[in-house]
């Protein structure tokens, strides 16, 4: 059983894995752009509607939370915490990676462009680059670094830009929920390699999902929330936000407790790429200039965050 540990944390640290799994991760996580505003219109659930908002989101995670430890299970894998003082932690961690997390960004996504969402999102990438390099010796500061976050950064601003042309402008029902849901989702990625040494990550991202997912269902159905409609194809969407949860987050917890945090984060580059692109083809939104300024800017960003070492 060692033996297979071993092999399985090399597997995950050997560059070429690591860049096919993180790229994994972020193309299943750009799609859920587009399938939560299905999800929303097949449910029949509409932007005022924030406890029907918060019991979708709670069933989404803690089913997915669900699965992860029946896997677990069956492999073999312990449930137990190194401390029993580790629960806390774990409680803190499922708060911020799902309840707080997911609460920001299904209300934001109501209120904003899929597209422009995505993009917004990126904040959280460059949020976790920088902060790693505080926290973590591994994730060592250097000039090209606070460089490729600076212009990075300024692909959010023009993402902002313009008015009637381009959007609407800022919002905090909108854009606003969507950077707090990346900053929560950046300090739930930095506590992720905490969450290694209390248990397995496996176990602790089954354990976030589900007790995450959990806090938000109550929340939800106190709020009055409910399902007004219930169709196959909204079941169908459902489903496949659930694989997406169980398939991200499986991959990219495992990654970050065995690799520098800032070199598995940048690979996020890809998700407002994907979930941009998604919602355009599959909503029929409009695809602004300024996606294109915000876009390339952030992967130029993120070309030089990930180029070279350190």
């Amino acid at each position: 059983m060692k033996e297979k540990e071993v092999q399985a944390v090399s597997l995950f640290q050997r560059p070429v894995w690591v860049a096919v799994f993180a790229l994994t991760a972020a193309v299943v996580w750009g799609w859920a752009y587009p399938l939560i505003k299905l999800g929303f219109k097949e449910f029949a659930i509409t932007p005022d509607m924030t406890g029907s908002k918060m019991l979708f989101a709670g069933i989404r995670f803690c089913l997915s939370g669900l699965i992860i430890l029946a896997m677990a299970k069956g492999r073999g894998i312990s449930f137990k915490l190194r401390r029993g003082s580790d629960s806390g932690f774990l409680l803190l961690y499922a708060l911020f990676n799902t309840t707080f997390h997911y609460a920001f960004f299904y209300f934001g996504l109501s209120h904003s462009e899929g597209a422009r969402a995505a993009i917004l999102n990126t904040l959280s990438v460059f949020t976790v680059v920088l902060l790693a390099c505080l926290f973590f010796k591994s994730d060592k500061l250097t000039l090209r670094k606070i460089l490729g976050c600076l212009i990075g950064f300024l692909g959010i601003l023009a993402l902002n830009l313009g008015g009637e042309q381009g959007g609407t402008g800022f919002t905090w029902l909108g854009d606003g929920m969507i950077i707090l849901n990346a900053l929560s989702s950046a300090v739930a990625s930095l506590m992720t390699r905490g969450l290694s040494q209390r248990v397995n990550v496996f176990v602790g991202t089954g354990y976030s999902l589900a007790l995450g997912g959990f806090l938000l269902i109550v929340p939800g159905w106190l709020l009055g929330g409910t399902l007004p409609l219930i169709t196959p194809l909204g079941l169908l969407y459902l489903l496949l936000l659930i694989g997406i949860s169980t398939t991200g987050f499986s991959l990219y917890n495992k990654l970050l407790s065995c690799n520098p945090v800032g070199k598995v984060a940048i690979y996020n580059s890809l998700v407002p790429v994907v979930g941009a692109l998604t919602s355009c083809l599959c909503l029929g939104e409009t695809f602004y200039m300024k996606y294109v300024v915000a876009g390339a800017l952030a992967t130029w960003g993120i070309y030089l965050v990930n180029k070279g070492k350190g």
